[in-house]
């Protein structure tokens, strides 16, 4: 269990990196002030924030459920509470993403629209965790699912990829597909 000065260090560390993208001194002016004026920062903002109540009332915070909800309806992504995300989500074109809170996810994820990251959960299986590594790219369209997937540090998923299996660090992986489009000339 992680204490709540551990939660807010991790907090103030991702906002930092997130939101205020600077290396300087961490102030709660420089964070509010960026997430108002800068509309792409707002998704990480107010994620984290919610996600930070979430883990300090050990799930039970109204506040956190309700900042995600409209999260969801606003930017069409669902990034449950309760995922353990290290510094440097980036979510380009937030559209269609899904990250289930049984992820454990390391620093400098890069998500293009429309990914999944999703656990199959099966009956008798101990919590299942798909883990995910540092300095990770998900490609458009692509989808990570199962339980207990690893997949290594600095890795690239290519668009349009279905992962089932865990990957080793320092790869680039994609599924082939199959480029046959079929022309139907219509009858008049």
């Amino acid at each position: 269990m992680v204490s709540k000065d551990e939660e807010l260090a991790h907090l103030k560390k991702c906002l930092q990196k997130e939101v205020i993208k600077n290396t300087g001194a961490f102030s709660w002016i420089s964070v509010i002030h960026k997430a108002l004026k800068c509309p792409d920062r707002r998704f990480n903002f107010w994620w984290r924030i919610a996600n930070y109540l979430h883990h300090v009332s050990n799930g039970q915070s109204i506040i956190a459920k309700r900042i995600n909800w409209n999260l969801r309806i606003k930017y069409g992504v669902e990034v449950e509470l309760g995922a353990v995300i290290k510094e440097g989500l980036s979510l380009v074109h937030r559209v269609g993403i899904v990250i289930s809170r049984h992820s454990v996810i390391g620093t400098n994820f890069h998500v293009l629209q429309n990914v999944t990251v999703g656990v199959v959960i099966r009956e008798g299986d101990k919590t299942p965790s798909i883990v995910i590594g540092d300095n990770v790219t998900v490609g458009a369209n692509s989808c990570i699912i199962g339980s207990d997937i690893t997949i290594g540090d600095n890795v690239a998923i290519g668009a349009m990829s279905f992962i089932n299996k865990s990957i080793p660090s320092d790869c680039t992986v994609y599924t082939p597909k199959m480029n046959n489009i079929v022309k139907i000339k219509k009858s008049s």
